[in-house]
């Protein structure tokens, strides 16, 4: 079949950018999200994907970390050709640890909720501090146990309400704090 004028003159797509090692965008990208709009989990994943591909970090190398939660489904949502572990509720810092002491060439990225690292994790987190274990952690806090539509965290902010008017009496965590 002859092609017509306007195939002949039809623009050809730009291809996509590619970084360093020859990879898109694409190639950092994971399943499409389940979480519900306006979570905020979405636009972390977003900049951890657009990081990891300006940073020219082969997706192969990355074990991605998480507990339970919302934040748990966010690293299906980036990176596809990594390695991944969901751990147990508050325990990913543990699974954290033996990853590194199993392969110390592996980068670690944990994703966790304020739910995960504030309540039951609390002290795998500030032990996880105190051995100055070399892992990205990210913590997706929004003050809220949204999985289970939307009880106080242990961040929650003292004096915040919910919608059925309860009041938070409690003091917030501040987890960047103890991190420091």
């Amino acid at each position: 079949m002859a092609e017509t004028t306007a195939q002949k003159t039809a623009p050809q797509g730009k291809p996509p950018a590619t970084n360093k090692l020859g990879l898109t965008l694409a190639d950092y990208r994971g399943l499409p999200s389940t979480l519900c709009d306006g979570c905020g989990h979405d636009a972390i994943t977003s900049q951890i994907i657009k990081a990891f591909w300006e940073l020219s970090i082969e997706p192969h190398d990355v074990v991605k970390l998480s507990g339970i939660g919302c934040s748990s489904k966010t690293p299906a949502y980036f990176l596809n050709r990594s390695h991944g572990f969901n751990s147990v509720h508050g325990r990913m810092p543990s699974i954290a640890t033996g990853t590194n002491m199993a392969n110390k060439n592996l980068i670690l990225l944990g994703v966790s909720g304020d739910g995960d690292s504030a309540s039951i994790g609390l002290g795998q987190f500030g032990h996880m501090i105190r051995r100055n274990l070399p892992v990205i952690y990210i913590i997706e806090n929004n003050g809220v146990y949204g999985l289970t539509k939307g009880q106080f965290s242990a961040t929650s902010d003292r004096g915040s309400t919910l919608k059925d008017g309860t009041i938070n009496q409690l003091t917030a965590i501040d987890l960047c704090g103890l991190a420091i």
